[in-house]
């Protein structure tokens, strides 16, 4: 079931996508601007994860933190929308990726991945500007919208220059994607209140998907993290970070603790871009109250 109302929107976005990225930055600024009453709510949860994440910077950094933050919330919306619609040569150029070679040599020899992120952005940008310098689509795991009609379209618009997705609890559907040697992407630091165990993250425990190197064993595949940032001048610089050591044998309450580590250590390189205005604390340990009003 498609949604028709929707379809103009897609139009828009493809004609979006070709702007000059100097020009979408510019614009995100006047629309952070425009939207700051709007979204109200949001601000409120970012500026709470933004206290508690870093309790030692002055309050007059942390605002402008914030304000960066949406800016960057803003232009993460035309970076989905590019990640969908863009053709291959408005983005071509405008990224570099680090470590390419371990992936391609993994996949040359059949082996499936697990492709681990973070809620960044451009998180689907980045799979995509990956897949193209792969020369193959990405499958990712995604949570389906509430509405059958939106989830068609989304689906539909990512089919473009993806993989159809995996609904966020199709464990079978994963390991038959890395049985069948494919790249899986799939953000992981997500509360889906379920297999979850509390790790630090950035000292505030943090409910965390655990699991994730036992779907791997199980689907025959490698994993490797992929980090994201947008530099200063708008391109994009991607790293590929092979799986941590110990990782695999580790007790799963450690490999939580290993993956929330790498992701805190790649937000403070660049902490506007995170997805501050997620719930990230919405579960708490038992006894504790609740962070969000």
């Amino acid at each position: 079931m498609r949604c028709l109302l929707l379809r103009p929107i897609a139009w828009l976005a493809g004609a979006l996508v070709r702007l000059p990225q100097g020009l979408l930055l510019a614009l995100s600024s006047f629309l952070a601007t425009l939207l700051w009453l709007p979204l109200a709510r949001r601000r409120q949860v970012a500026a709470t994860n933004l206290a508690l994440c870093f309790p030692d910077m002055p309050a007059d950094e942390r605002a402008r933190l914030l304000r960066a933050n949406l800016r960057s919330m803003v232009m993460g919306v035309f970076e989905l929308l590019r990640a969908w619609f863009a053709p291959a040569r408005v983005l071509r150029g405008g990224y570099r990726i680090e470590g390419l070679e371990a992936l391609q040599q993994t996949l040359a020899q059949g082996q499936g991945v697990l492709l681990l992120l973070g809620h960044f952005p451009h998180t689907e940008l980045a799979v995509r500007l990956l897949g193209e310098a792969l020369g193959r689509r990405m499958t990712g795991v995604v949570r389906r919208h509430n509405s059958p009609c939106i989830e068609a379209e989304l689906e539909h618009a990512r089919r473009r220059h993806f993989q159809p997705t995996l609904e966020k609890k199709d464990v079978r559907g994963v390991l038959r994607a890395l049985q069948a040697g494919e790249v899986v992407a799939y953000a992981a630091d997500q509360d889906f209140s379920f297999r979850n165990v509390f790790v630090p993250f950035f000292g505030v425990p943090a409910s965390t998907l655990v699991g994730n190197a036992k779907l791997a064993a199980r689907g025959n595949a490698r994993m490797f993290a992929l980090w994201c940032r947008r530099l200063p001048g708008g391109s994009y610089e991607l790293r590929l970070e092979p799986e941590w050591p110990g990782w695999r044998e580790a007790a799963q309450l450690e490999q939580a603790a290993m993956y929330m580590r790498a992701l805190e250590a790649q937000v403070r390189l660049a902490p506007e871009q995170y997805l501050w205005v997620h719930r990230r604390f919405k579960t708490r340990p038992p006894g504790e109250a609740p962070l969000y009003a």
